[in-house]
């Protein structure tokens, strides 16, 4: 299948790699070939390994307001971030091999940041989180160092947490330099690699 726009047309994995890459296709465009490469995703049952995506992404794209196919076509539409607030996630393994997720919003030289365990449901490319640190940080001074009490802290045990009470990302694709996922409130995101 392919997105178009007025002027051109393009495959679904080339409109992501060029909005990956830093060129700007159109929002809708870029909302489209997020769709669309969710569906062929779920229709071809591809699974993804978590080391596909451990490293730092930044967030490139976001179609926060549920993005769906209505009457056959894609509807809903995006933008991009803007240089002046940096987003990222960063996915790492401890020194048990548990997965950790590192949540940041970084405006000038303060950064927000949100920390806690994940893990991952491969069947469903499903990684689900639970943030149980929270961090500011001004420069180098860290200003907040605080424990958060979330729903698995509070229920004893983050491994044995329901994903249906957790906060989780959906990926549909995961290539070398960008990643894509649907998150738990329904909209649709693009990450690329740091």
């Amino acid at each position: 299948m392919t997105v178009t726009d007025s002027a051109t047309a393009l495959p679904t994995p080339q409109v992501l790699e060029a909005a990956a890459s830093g060129a700007k296709p159109s929002a809708q465009q870029v909302t489209a070939a997020l769709l669309e490469a969710e569906r062929q995703t779920k229709a071809e049952r591809r699974q993804f390994a978590p080391e596909a995506l451990l490293g730092t992404w930044q967030l490139r794209f976001t179609a926060p307001k549920k993005p769906a196919y209505k009457a056959g076509k894609p509807e809903g539409s995006g933008f991009y971030m803007p240089g002046i607030a940096i987003a990222s996630l960063r996915f790492s393994r401890d020194d048990d091999g548990q997965l950790n997720i590192q949540n940041q919003l970084q405006v000038g030289p303060t950064k927000l940041r949100f920390t806690g365990p994940a893990k991952f449901l491969p069947k469903k490319n499903l990684l689900a989180f639970d943030f149980v640190r929270l961090q500011v940080v001004a420069g180098g001074l860290t200003l907040i160092n605080l424990p958060l009490r979330s729903k698995a802290a509070k229920a004893g045990n983050f491994v044995s947490t329901s994903v249906a009470k957790l906060p989780f990302f959906s990926f549909f694709v995961a290539e070398e330099g960008y990643v894509a996922a649907r998150g738990r409130s329904g909209g649709l995101a693009l990450w690329v690699k740091k």
